[in-house]
């Protein structure tokens, strides 16, 4: 993992240009309608589990890593009726927040049937252990000094909190862009036995494309003369280029057709200025005010960076053949961050993957805007591995029914 160990960032000259010694005060609200927003009200709500050094993939050790998460439903006696859902890069452990309309009773994710969990990755800034945390061995906060966590030390630190839970099994696990990585980490890292993945809007290993997007953003940030190579106050952070990156991710994640539907050419008057400017602006102070903090940006962004199903596996193609379990992977048809091709490769090699696109001009955030449509993959999908649990079920019964007339037909008979 020595290859995604970066530098510290050097000393970089402030941001200067057009809006920028103004973007706090430029920002405006969004207009109602203007554009969808992907994510509800944002919080560090949740249980805690502590787990004592636990040791990354890099061998550094987390010497009282806690895990924020949330659970819906109820865990059944056989503890196996579990449902994990892996949220995505900015997400936390509230699903209610950004896919409420997929959990609950009765919905896709049905919390009458499924004991469903959620926690916030290693590396946020909503609960879990990650940069904003306190470094035990400095009483200081990590900042710029947290180690490398990857995306298989994500599902790791999930799986331990589910076994101390009681989970035995892992009936699914879902998730879109990182939290889709997740999902199809899930499926592969045998932490836990898992009976199918649903990855959505994510690829198999991160292309040179994303890493590239991924870093001129965090970039954004190093520029940002009170980033101060991670060593930043809490009261002081380097919000304007977090904000500015939050503005570039905004981008990959919608669409040419939308911003032309939603925006147009439309000027301010007052402002002197486009009325995309105006939301971008607002995006990227909307993300600072949500509390999201930009060493936990960064941290996110190289995670996803080392994510490759394939590494000290063997060839990628060959890892993909022998992904056995049932898989739903979902694309959105406008997607420019992890275009539709990345899925299909998935779908092409695992051997037991359906592959569904959603015709969207959301983009990216099709996942989480699309309820509809991805509802109703999801609720199918499981329906699916219901109906192949029973005649699993079923089989292994008729089995041991076989099993047992013959072993009643060979005994010896016994004599009056």
């Amino acid at each position: 993992l020595e290859q995604w160990t970066h530098p510290r960032a050097p000393a970089a000259p402030p941001l200067t240009g057009p809006g920028m010694a103004d973007l706090d005060r430029e920002h405006a609200a969004a207009e109602s309608g203007e554009m969808a927003d992907e994510y509800g009200k944002m919080n560090s709500d949740g249980e805690t589990m502590v787990l004592e050094n636990f040791e990354l993939e890099s061998g550094r050790i987390l010497k009282h890593a806690e895990v924020r998460y949330k659970t819906w439903g109820t865990l059944n006696a056989a503890g196996d009726n579990v449902g994990v859902v892996c949220h995505a890069l900015t997400g936390n452990a509230n699903v209610e927040a950004w896919w409420g309309e997929l959990l609950g009773d009765g919905k896709p994710l049905d919390t009458s049937k499924y004991f469903m969990f959620c926690a916030n990755v290693l590396g946020s800034c909503y609960g879990s252990t990650g940069p904003t945390s306190t470094d035990p061995d400095t009483g200081m906060r990590y900042g710029g000094d947290f180690p490398l966590v990857t995306i298989r030390d994500m599902v790791r630190s999930q799986a331990e909190v589910l076994k101390q839970l009681g989970v035995n099994e892992v009936t699914f696990a879902v998730g879109g862009s990182m939290g889709g990585m997740q999902a199809l980490e899930w499926g592969i890292c045998g932490y836990l036995p898992v009976r199918g993945i649903i990855s959505m809007s994510a690829s198999g290993r991160h292309h040179p494309w994303q890493i590239g997007i991924s870093e001129c953003q965090r970039q954004a940030i190093f520029a940002d003369p009170l980033w101060r190579n991670g060593r930043y106050s809490a009261n002081a952070p380097p919000a304007a280029g977090l904000g500015v990156a939050r503005m570039m991710a905004i981008l990959t994640y919608r669409t040419h057709p939308a911003y032309m539907t939603k925006f147009g050419r439309d000027l301010d008057s007052q402002k002197e200025s486009f009325q995309v400017e105006q939301y971008l602006k607002h995006q990227g102070q909307r993300f600072r005010e949500r509390g999201f903090d930009a060493a936990s940006y960064v941290s996110l962004t190289r995670a996803m960076d080392t994510h490759d199903l394939a590494r000290g596996r063997g060839e990628y193609h060959e890892v993909l053949r022998n992904y056995t379990l049932p898989a739903l992977i979902v694309s959105i048809s406008s997607d420019v961050l992890y275009p539709t091709i990345e899925q299909l490769e998935l779908s092409k090699y695992m051997q037991r993957a359906q592959h569904h696109l959603i015709q969207s001009d959301e983009g990216h955030d099709g996942f989480l805007l699309e309820h509809k449509n991805v509802g109703t993959l999801v609720r199918g999908f499981l329906a699916d591995l219901d109906t192949d649990a029973r005649s699993a079920s079923a089989g292994a019964g008729a089995q041991v029914r076989k099993a047992k007339r013959a072993a009643v037909s060979q005994a010896p008979v016994a004599k009056l």
